[in-house]
């Protein structure tokens, strides 16, 4: 598991743990039943304190993602169908705010971004 925090982002850095490990979850890198690093050993690692780790694991556990067996760790959870349809929908509804901005940016209207997203269909 690679995390990588970055102090000047303006997120916090139990945020940026969170998603970093449910991006490595949905891309496969981390796989179902995989233990993952100790709170204790996370937070030296990334040298923060052990109480935002453990905020980290526990948003973490609340959202599926995680679940933890008391006095033997946290350990990635067995892929729910529909949590991942979830995850995938909040993307493209984020890539979607995104177009829209870009597309107001550029004048563009409803049709051009309707034909835009068939011709992107052929590719």
């Amino acid at each position: 598991m690679y995390i990588l925090i970055d102090n000047k982002s303006g997120a916090p850095i139990y945020d940026q743990i969170v998603a970093q490990i449910k991006r490595q979850i949905l891309d496969g890198s981390l796989a179902e039943d995989e233990a993952l690093p100790s709170i204790r050993s996370l937070a030296k690692d990334l040298r923060i304190s052990v109480i935002t780790t453990k905020r980290a694991y526990e948003e973490l556990e609340q959202e599926g993602f995680i679940y933890t067996m008391p006095g033997k760790g946290s350990y990635v959870a067995p892929r729910d169908p529909q949590l991942m349809r979830e995850e995938n929908l909040k993307k493209i509804e984020e890539h979607m705010r995104q177009i829209h901005q870009l597309a107001g940016l550029c004048g563009l209207t409803q049709a051009d971004l309707a034909e835009m997203l068939e011709l992107t269909k052929e590719s």
